[in-house]
């Protein structure tokens, strides 16, 4: 049973998540689902989505001011609200924006649509990084110029969603790492971590049944060379997943319907 303390988390994540106060100001992007993207249903997975937030947030790099000077970013948070299902074939559309920011970390808006009536909500918290000292890092003020005209909260703080608490008779499996799931700073990449969560989702197909929302946080890392686990568990509020390193959380996601 959650404690009010875990609800009063998870209600500080909008629903719906915020639109975008200028539509004109989003960098957008398009392009088709391809097969490798997509389930046996030909439903893009949430570990291509993940992949497409990746792709064009470097994109997005390329067109701002600053852009090539701030090349690192770790993901710690992850929402993605699964409102319409989008299918091979298909080719999405995709506008990202700022929705808050401090000068060291800030929430990006992802809203991916199709043309075929799809749709996907996003919002992702990124801390911008100083890659040799490997410590946050303060955004140049050039860089963050746009993101402030186009914002209103200017004083983004991290505070988690998830916890671990593991339930007695959770299902515990193995997570083979491959070479190709390690970048070359020797972590698994993000979107690895939503391969484990379609793992989890596969044994409760009824949950895709309806609109619904993954929220998935990083609490430390995974490594090349981690013997890792999947423990998943479903309650009354939905299906919980941790992935595990040495009976140590390190990935915590929650699917709940909307």
């Amino acid at each position: 049973m959650e404690t009010a303390t875990a609800v009063d988390r998870l209600a500080e994540i909008e629903s719906p998540l915020p639109a975008c106060l200028d539509e004109s100001r989003a960098f957008h992007e398009h392009w088709p689902v391809r097969l490798g993207d997509t389930d046996g249903r030909q439903r893009l997975r949430l570990d291509a989505v993940a992949r497409y937030l990746q792709d064009i947030g470097y994109d997005h790099l390329t067109v701002v001011e600053d852009g090539d000077l701030h090349p690192g970013w770790i993901v710690r948070r992850t929402v993605i609200d699964v409102l319409r299902p989008i299918e091979f074939g298909d080719r999405v559309h995709l506008r990202r924006w700022p929705s808050a920011l401090s000068n060291r970390w800030c929430n990006m808006r992802i809203k991916v649509d199709s043309e075929n009536g799809g749709l996907i909500e996003s919002e992702m918290f990124l801390i911008h990084v100083d890659i040799e000292a490997g410590r946050p890092a303060r955004m140049t003020d050039r860089f963050m110029a746009p993101m402030l005209a186009a914002t209103t909260d200017h004083r983004l703080r991290w505070r988690a969603a998830l916890a671990a608490d593991p339930a007695p008779d959770a299902d515990v499996s193995p997570f083979p790492l491959r070479v190709t799931d390690v970048d070359h700073y020797g972590h698994v990449n993000n979107a690895v971590h939503w391969e484990a969560v379609e793992e989890a989702i596969a044994r409760h197909p009824d949950l895709r049944e309806q609109p619904y929302r993954v929220i998935l946080e990083h609490v430390g890392p995974v490594l090349a060379g981690d013997d890792v686990r999947i423990r998943a568990w479903r309650d009354n509020t939905g299906l919980h997943v941790q992935l595990e390193v040495d009976a140590t959380a390190r990935t915590l996601a929650r699917i709940t319907p909307i």
